[in-house]
């Protein structure tokens, strides 16, 4: 799949306030400082569609891009390190939660890691809540270009002998480099496939 056309459709600070879920949806969520902005701009060929900051909690809404007028992408508040006060922390947790439990048309997100850490406590009781809940994910890998041939090898082992230890199979994975545009033909050859699924609700 190419993107020909990706604009902005609106910014929500409630799940009930995102657009008509006529289209098949894409969202994109991970720790914060993941990449996730960078990783949207590279797929969309696009500098700036999504805000781009070295401070942690710069996404603090639902964010609806439409694509080639298709299909939605979205870009969800990261979790974890963003120096927020409490209050607005469990507020982007209810509104991300009531998205990621309502939005009859997801078919899938997309879970950011960064290459690379050591698999990390929040994000492996994230991806447990979405199975427990079966919201179907995917897990993409980041800033895979940061690493040497033989410490990405060493760190997507340890990864997978990890998950195994909770999962009987490993959900789809993806690896991706912003900076040196790896990666986003196969998440949207992916989508591609997947929006062939969608039914109007």
């Amino acid at each position: 799949m190419k993107i020909t056309t990706a604009t902005f459709l609106k910014s929500s600070a409630e799940a009930d306030k995102c657009p008509k879920p006529d289209k098949p949806e894409y969202a994109f969520i991970g720790r914060s400082n993941v990449g996730k902005s960078s990783l949207i701009n590279m797929m969309t060929n696009k500098k700036a569609l999504a805000k781009i900051s070295s401070r942690p909690g710069k996404t603090q809404l639902i964010n609806h891009f439409t694509i080639n007028e298709e299909w939605f992408m979205v870009d969800l508040p990261g979790y974890g390190f963003a120096k927020v006060s409490k209050k607005d922390k469990d507020k982007w947790v209810g509104f991300t939660n009531s998205y990621l439990l309502g939005r009859i048309n997801l078919m899938s997100l997309f879970v950011l890691i960064d290459s690379r850490h050591s698999p990390q406590k929040i994000d492996l009781e994230f991806m447990e809540w979405l199975a427990v809940n079966q919201i179907p994910f995917a897990v993409v890998f980041t800033k895979i270009d940061k690493l040497t041939d033989n410490n990405f090898s060493k760190n997507m082992e340890v990864y997978k002998n990890r998950l195994l230890q909770d999962w009987e199979t490993l959900p789809k994975t993806f690896y991706t480099s912003s900076s040196h545009r790896i990666g986003a033909e196969e998440i949207l050859n992916y989508i591609e496939e997947t929006n062939s699924l969608f039914q109007l609700p």
